[in-house]
């Protein structure tokens, strides 16, 4: 007998027929889709000038009768389908630049630029959108409009906001839905998460600068020796993080850059410290900040140093929050497309950060992971690995899903 809910339980109803016809679609597509892909992949761009992935997108697009755009002060796209029927418009995002990093995957595409590669999934990202605006243009007499988001400078650049500032929502009326998908090798391939309320982190980045006095390595005590002040300091943050922000409203202290020297026996005058500062909440947040400017500062006193914090303006990215209706909405058309099972209503939020966050300010949208883990590999490599794989087969599902999201 089936356990109620499962796929077998027959008082669950059947997908839709338009949902079994996105996911055939979906599959149809996936060796198109899944090229595009690796065209994006080998050719990584960073920031927020990404022509080469601009040109990809737009070849991608051709020929579907889009309206289309192009930012000035980004390489980004933009492209608007109008449906034949009254109904809401529909927002969908894919980002489009990869990380600074070094690529060791072994991959017959891996990327051809040094230093740079594609280790979030944004490659996977904009080729899943690309295939579902040719899946939607099939439907144009079941949609109202859709507007469709190309977007560079996700990775710390804030390149939706400068979208938003560039007059996204303005220049195409009134938006009423959004939806954002990102992959993610955590969750085994084709299974969909998601969440109401807080989906990811707020980010900020900090920089603490320890000054000392320099001097010769043989002879600590003639100088004021900075990097065990900067060590302790490192340590002292993670003590500070879990006696003083609640445990239940999580914040996450990361220090990722240590430098400092020049020689093996020079003590330098100083040591730079970075990371960054993941919350949840503003609560949580400002406690964080307030303390770990109060534990820089004071540590590098007690040792006869000085330590000035920065919490890098530009940096911030907000609480990326899921509206309630559309991530209830988001869940129940997973459940349709691809089954129960498939399907994860998350229990809490993740501690990355996304500046989708600024487009859910504006407008009711959620966003939803889509696990890509290769099969058959227990410990995947994550995200912003050097080694990051994904199961390209479950792009399809990320086609039919953003086709989903968008019909009435």
């Amino acid at each position: 007998m089936s356990e109620p809910g499962s796929p077998g339980d027959p008082t669950q109803p059947p997908p839709p027929p338009i949902h079994r016809e996105l996911v055939a679609e979906a599959s149809r597509r996936l060796d198109a889709v899944v090229a595009l892909r690796r065209r994006i992949h080998a050719h990584p761009e960073t920031g927020l000038d990404l022509p080469v992935t601009q040109e990809a997108v737009l070849d991608g697009l051709d020929g579907l009768g889009l309206e289309l755009s192009t930012g000035t002060a980004t390489t980004s796209v933009v492209a608007v389908l109008q449906g034949d029927r009254p109904g809401p418009t529909t927002l969908l995002r894919a980002d489009m630049d990869a990380l600074e990093m070094p690529e060791d995957t072994g991959l017959d595409f891996a990327s051809g630029v040094d230093g740079k590669m594609h280790a979030c999934g944004h490659d996977g990202h904009v080729a899943m959108l690309v295939g579902a605006a040719r899946v939607l243009a099939d439907h144009r007499t079941e949609l109202g409009r859709v507007v469709l988001m190309f977007q560079p400078g996700e990775e710390g650049h804030g390149g939706a906001r400068i979208m938003l500032d560039e007059g996204l929502l303005a220049a195409h009326g009134r938006i009423d839905r959004a939806f954002a998908l990102h992959l993610t090798p955590n969750l085994p391939s084709g299974v969909v998460a998601c969440r109401p309320g807080p989906m990811l982190a707020s980010c900020d980045e900090f920089r603490i600068i320890v000054t000392g006095r320099g001097g010769h390595a043989s002879m600590p005590h003639d100088a004021t020796d900075p990097v065990p002040v900067a060590c302790e300091i490192v340590t002292a943050l993670q003590s500070m993080v879990t006696r003083v922000v609640p445990a239940f409203d999580p914040v996450v202290v990361t220090v990722t850059r240590i430098v400092a020297g020049t020689a093996f026996n020079v003590i330098p005058e100083s040591v730079t410290c970075e990371g960054t500062i993941r919350s949840v909440s503003d609560a949580s947040r400002d406690l964080a900040v307030t303390g770990l400017l109060r534990v820089a500062e004071h540590v590098a006193a007690a040792h006869r140093c000085q330590a000035a914090v920065e919490i890098i303006a530009d940096s911030h990215y907000p609480v990326t929050i899921n509206d309630d209706t559309a991530a209830a909405r988001t869940l129940s058309i997973a459940r349709d497309l691809i089954g129960p099972d498939r399907v994860i209503r998350m229990p809490t939020p993740v501690m990355g950060a996304e500046d989708w966050s600024y487009v859910l300010q504006e407008v009711p949208g959620s966003m939803a992971f889509l696990g890509a883990g290769p099969p058959g590999v227990r410990h995947p490599a994550p995200n912003h690995s050097n080694r990051m794989l994904i199961d390209e087969p479950a792009l399809a599902t990320g086609i039919a899903l953003h086709a989903a999201m968008a019909l009435n």
